[in-house]
């Protein structure tokens, strides 16, 4: 009785564990998207300080992964690794490729990474294919903003599996971050690391609170969302086709309010 009893108790704690959202996956083998990235800085959306000119206001080349929940490669509010901080501030991707590979071959947490090209303005699109499977549904990505001191949009840990099947589209509007390892206030600072590192964290039209803050606008409430990232699964009939044949539309981003 005694061994039945502790028996039960022990299934009970088991199944109140929680269980990881890629775990639960259980679609199709294999499914490819193609991700469209969208930039939405402008200067009317976004005034001040706006970079017209060595360099002006451009988005990095766009770097993410396909991975099961045992990866991370950014947090909010968690501390950026060298990889990130790298990849923040100058643009270089070599280390946090590096970090991608040894997730992938130590706890085979990684299934793949996807890469698009550079945007050399504010605006415009970008576009690239990944595949995910059901032991790695997430999507985590960066882009840096250049110019900008250690500053990016991304996304962490996108699940595109719903129970037994794969999201069809996923939109999601993206905003500013910053990497907490370059104490910069505005788009052209000087590098000037923070010392101690400090977290990820999102920038706000109030975050930091500082007139000096390229982001600060206090008449708004919400910053509009300075890109977007946007998914679409594949048909067999489409794999290997450009990005614009899904005909994605760009949607308008500007500040109805106009700000000093």
């Amino acid at each position: 009785k005694v061994i039945w009893t502790l028996l039960v108790t022990i299934l009970g704690y088991a199944s109140s564990l929680p269980v990881s959202d890629d775990s639960i996956c259980a679609a199709e083998e294999l499914a490819k998207y193609s991700i469209i990235f969208t930039g939405k800085w402008s200067q009317t959306a976004f005034p001040k300080q706006y970079p017209l000119y060595r360099p002006p206001a451009q988005w990095s080349s766009l770097l993410g992964v396909t991975h099961s929940s045992d990866y991370s490669m950014w947090k909010k509010n968690e501390y950026a690794s060298n990889g990130v901080r790298d990849f923040a501030e100058k643009g270089e991707a070599w280390v946090l490729m590096k970090e991608i590979e040894e997730a992938g071959e130590k706890i085979q947490s990684v299934h793949g990474i996807f890469s698009a090209p550079a945007i050399s303005s504010g605006t415009g699109q970008t576009s690239t294919e990944l595949e995910v499977h059901p032991r790695h549904p997430l999507v985590s990505f960066v882009v840096r903003i250049v110019p900008s001191p250690d500053w990016f949009v991304g996304v962490d840990s996108l699940n595109l599996c719903e129970g037994d099947h794969w999201v069809e589209e996923v939109s999601v509007d993206l905003f500013p971050y910053d990497a907490g390892t370059d104490s910069g206030f505005t788009f052209s600072s000087p590098n000037f690391a923070t010392i101690p590192q400090d977290t990820v964290t999102e920038i706000t039209c109030s975050s930091p609170s500082h007139p000096a803050n390229s982001f600060y606008y206090p008449k708004l409430k919400i910053l509009p969302p300075i890109a977007q990232i946007t998914m679409v699964k594949l048909r067999k009939s489409q794999l290997g086709l450009p990005a614009s044949y899904l005909n994605v539309q760009a949607k308008s981003n500007e500040i109805i309010d106009t700000v000093s």
